[in-house]
């Protein structure tokens, strides 16, 4: 039978997930594909039977249905991702590979037939849209940016296409900060000089995989002048009393999602027809399944 674990955002909010999903451990003897992102953690693993639910879950994730972003693209690379990885470590069971397999190409097919993704928002898109509708222009302020990352990534083209030019990059491997600062036109720093770096921000962006917080109260003593802190980070890079501090704003993933939900609206007409292609593949896969079954019966 396929089992599986699942710490979401459906289910726990932002710190009970930091807090349970490190309960989401695979054993590493056993084949599995696990699944983590900055909204879940899931882990699948096992053979023969899989339960309706957890087919309709996975393909609803793979379709971006499941996520706190309704349409988001970036679910799609992350399940292929997971199970390319899983693929180079075992030799997952015809079941989990027809399972991951079948959910990547209903993903496909819900973005290629359907406008879901049209207009799709993600953390970077809604982190400068934010800024948008508090009147903040990019090209006024000193951006700081503590991680590289696809995430941050695609933060910088959205911010320097708003006329970003005062940006400042800092990683705790400065070769990976310097190659994306010429990119993008910035200034490279070292993880040591962070208290530099926030002292100067006018925004501040965070988005490591940090597995503990990096930006304390005691790293902003000698910050003068507002700070906007954005915390794209699972599990958070910003301590919470942060956003205690005085001229202080902090927003995490938590707040950047419900401001996307509060001004970001799909047709449901676009959101019935993925379903109505998730529901066709679960058929599909189940006939795959059935048949499978009866092959294995006639050839024991």
């Amino acid at each position: 039978m396929i089992r599986c674990k699942l710490v979401n955002h459906a289910v726990c909010g932002l710190e009970e997930r930091e807090r349970l999903t490190l309960a989401v451990a695979a054993d590493e003897a056993t084949p599995h594909v696990l699944l983590k992102t900055c909204n879940r953690t899931e882990l699948y693993w096992g053979d023969g039977t899989v339960a309706d639910n957890i087919v309709r879950h996975v393909f609803r994730v793979a379709a971006g249905l499941e996520s706190a972003l309704t349409g988001e693209k970036a679910i799609q690379g992350q399940i292929k991702l997971a199970y390319a990885e899983a693929l180079s470590k075992y030799k997952l069971s015809p079941t989990l590979n027809r399972l991951f397999q079948t959910a990547i190409y209903t993903g496909k097919r819900v973005r290629t037939e359907t406008r879901i993704a049209e207009g799709a928002v993600s953390h970077s898109g809604v982190t400068v849209e934010i800024l948008k509708r508090r009147g903040v222009n990019p090209k006024d302020k000193i951006i700081g940016i503590i991680g590289v990352n696809k995430l941050i990534e695609d933060t910088l083209k959205y911010l320097t296409a708003r006329g970003a030019v005062n940006i400042f990059l800092s990683n705790r491997n400065v070769e990976k900060a310097q190659n994306l600062a010429v990119r993008y036109k910035g200034t490279a720093m070292g993880l040591d000089r962070k208290a530099l770096l926030i002292g100067m921000s006018d925004i501040l962006i965070c988005a490591t995989a940090a597995p503990h917080t990096i930006v304390r109260p005691e790293d902003l003593v000698q910050k003068t002048g507002d700070v906007l802190i954005f915390d794209l980070a699972f599990p958070r890079d910003v301590d919470p009393a942060v956003g205690l501090l005085p001229g202080v704003t902090l927003l995490n993933l938590e707040d950047i999602e419900l401001f996307a939900k509060k001004n970001i609206s799909l047709r449901k007409d676009e959101i019935a027809k993925a379903e109505a292609i998730v529901e066709e593949e679960i058929i599909k896969f189940f006939r795959w399944a059935h048949r499978s079954a009866k092959s294995i019966a006639h050839n024991p």
